[in-house]
């Protein structure tokens, strides 16, 4: 059975991201895609996808419906993934057939995986369509127990003063402490829409059933605006950050200095992580952050 899947070696190297459940994840991998086979009477019928933390196996179901089994680390993104996906229950997202709990294995409807978003030339036309489907799934409200927005800001704040001192350019490090201003100004309505956190466009794809779907959702319960980040950092082009700021939030109906506040949050998260792991802010977020000064109107 170690031979009916193949863990990619990009896939095996991610225990530099999760240390020692890493490599007990990766070392797991063979006999527990064996388990779920034979539990869910699945039949592997193509080449594994993987993600930094997940591996896909194309399958078909006893009654020959195809579908992916996804085995993944289980950690505190990816917990809540199968809560929202029962919830929005295929309207803007892939569907969630079955789910183990312990292990947060889940088999899901499959789409078609050569027709992604981000293989659209047209960047706009990608926008507008993250946008549309962010605006399904924002009706959707959070559940209790959903790892929430305004816990995020919190702790991004107080680690906020620290990360600061490492930054020694003094542009980078007022920009940073602009976002983090805008944050506290939003923090205590942190939101309750049921977000999906990662909706870049290699995350949104084809199906039979609907042109366009999202996949792979890091759930939270927070404000639509935390939420617009990856459309503006897919194939970055810092002269079209404003279009998209402002496409999105007509799409979303969004109050824009609110939207503006809770994408500076995005950007200090990522700021956060890339000084809190010795790495200088990415000059990308820095550009985001910059172009949408004074967008409140």
């Amino acid at each position: 059975m170690h031979g009916v899947i193949d863990v990619p070696a990009e896939l095996a190297a991610q225990e530099k991201y999760n240390k020692e459940a890493g490599r007990a994840f990766i070392a797991a991998l063979p006999d527990l895609a064996a388990a779920f086979l034979h539990r869910w009477n699945l039949r592997v019928t193509g080449t594994s996808m993987h993600g930094v933390s997940a591996l896909v196996l194309p399958v078909d179901r006893a009654d020959g419906t195809p579908a992916v089994l996804k085995l993944q680390i289980r950690d505190h993104e990816s917990e809540g993934e199968p809560i929202a996906l029962r919830l929005w229950n295929g309207d803007g997202a892939v569907r969630l057939l079955d789910h183990d709990e312990p292990t947060g294995t889940m088999l899901l409807e499959r789409l078609d995986a050569s027709r992604m978003l981000a293989h659209r030339p047209d960047v706009h036309e990608g926008v507008l369509v993250i946008a549309r489907l962010l605006a399904h799934l924002h009706t959707t409200p959070a559940p209790e127990g959903m790892r929430r927005l305004g816990d995020i800001a919190r702790s991004m704040l107080e680690r906020t003063p620290a990360a600061l001192d490492r930054i020694p350019d003094p542009a980078a490090r007022r920009l940073v402490a602009d976002c983090a201003a805008a944050v506290r100004e939003v923090a205590d309505e942190p939101g309750d829409r049921l977000l999906h956190w990662d909706l870049h466009d290699e995350n949104v794809l084809a199906a039979d059933r609907a042109p366009w779907l999202a996949i792979d959702p890091k759930p939270l319960a927070g404000d639509p605006g935390f939420d617009l980040w990856p459309a503006l950092a897919n194939n970055f082009d810092a002269e079209d950050v404003v279009w998209r700021f402002d496409a999105m939030t007509d799409v979303l109906a969004l109050d824009r200095a609110r939207a503006r506040a809770w994408t500076y949050g995005r950007v200090l998260q990522n700021c956060l992580w890339e000084t809190e792991d010795g790495r200088p802010p990415d000059e990308a977020d820095l550009e985001i952050a910059r172009r949408l000064r004074g967008r409140t109107t």
